[in-house]
């Protein structure tokens, strides 16, 4: 019997789709992970209640919030940039934005890291780039 438990179990572990698994985020949101993408296009969706014209508007107001994080966060005193990170995160969960909002959350909890920061910047072109992309 214990034979057959564990068989069945095996069974069922490799049926799992990896791809639809959901994770709880440190906001309470819950997510599917967005593969390669910078932003979580499903999620997107349901925080829009798949309102195409406003996703588009609030892409549209993030991409600009980023470009104004990313222009100054390097240069910001410490406290700033950990205010900057802690506006970011919560806008970039809201987005679907995970991997940066991730980010974000460790630069406000450690603002003086110049790794993270520069991080930071990378992730702010992907996810611009990739609404650029969407947003054609």
């Amino acid at each position: 019997m214990r034979r057959k438990t564990a068989t069945a179990r095996a069974g069922q572990a490799a049926t799992t789709d990896h791809a639809t698994m959901a994770f709880s985020r440190p906001g309470g949101e819950i997510a599917r992970p967005a593969g390669k993408r910078p932003l979580d296009l499903d999620h997107l969706a349901r925080q829009t209640m798949g309102d195409r014209a406003l996703e588009q508007e609030v892409l549209a107001m993030f991409a600009r919030q980023i470009g104004t994080i990313r222009d100054s966060i390097a240069n910001a005193a410490p406290t700033e940039r950990a205010r900057l990170a802690h506006a970011l995160k919560g806008s970039a969960r809201g987005v679907g934005a995970f991997a940066l909002a991730d980010c974000a959350a460790c630069i406000e909890d450690m603002p003086d890291d110049p790794a993270r920061i520069a991080r930071l910047i990378s992730l702010i072109g992907e996810v611009r780039d990739f609404i650029a992309a969407v947003s054609r």
